[in-house]
């Protein structure tokens, strides 16, 4: 294994983490957002709540998903295990987070122009659903299930 590829892996793993970060918190700021009455009073902290989903998404969130798939698409055709199954359900799942993350960016511009119609249970679940794709894929990649 050449250094080049290893530090691909290590630049994968950290911009994987960040992603996750990003797609567990977001949710989280939109419980507390969502949970805010709609009144005069609470104006201000819906504005800094917005502008923290706004740079959430912008600086962090977004940048993280194209290193992702752009250090990921290089891993997988420099090691060959694109043909693997195990492989492939990773590949599924990370569209599907991929998805989840652009749902994530309609809900940023929602709140931006408050039209915001859910409350704060449907985010709390919805802040579950990233994690049970983490979870998925972090065993497909470490027990690389033959079965699949």
């Amino acid at each position: 294994m050449n250094d080049l590829y290893l530090w691909i892996k290590a630049g994968h793993v950290v911009s994987v983490i960040a992603w996750m970060a990003a797609l567990l918190y977001l949710p989280r700021l939109f419980v507390y957002h969502a949970s805010l009455p709609a009144d005069a009073s609470t104006r201000s902290q819906s504005e800094t709540f917005k502008v923290m989903e706004r740079r959430l998404l912008r600086a962090i969130m977004t940048p993280a998903m194209i290193a992702t798939w752009i250090l990921g698409l290089i891993l997988v055709w420099q090691s060959g295990f694109y043909a693997a199954g195990w492989m492939q359900a990773k590949f599924a799942l990370v569209v599907a987070m991929s998805g989840v993350h652009g749902w994530l960016a309609r809900m940023v511009k929602d709140f931006a122009a408050d039209r915001n119609t859910r409350g704060h249970r449907f985010y709390r679940v919805l802040n579950e659903v990233p994690t049970l794709g983490m979870i998925v894929v972090v065993i497909l990649v470490i027990v690389k299930p033959s079965f699949i």
